[in-house]
């Protein structure tokens, strides 16, 4: 099954950070989900934990 899994930092309007994440099967509608926090490092960690963790899964990510 082809399938994606994207993850994006985005700064909110509140000054927090945001840790969007997309998910679904290529070719139909996907689902998202957002995280919020206060601080940039704790949105990177996050960001980095995820990745590493989808990676495993077999998720590829384009250089």
């Amino acid at each position: 099954m082809w399938r994606y899994y994207e993850l994006e930092l985005h700064p909110t309007l509140f000054g927090e950070h945001a840790l969007v994440r997309t998910w679904g099967r290529i070719g139909a509608p996907g689902r998202s989900k957002i995280m919020t926090f206060s601080e940039l490092d704790a949105a990177k960690r996050a960001f980095k934990r995820l990745e590493a963790s989808k990676r495993r899964r077999g998720y590829f990510v384009p250089s």
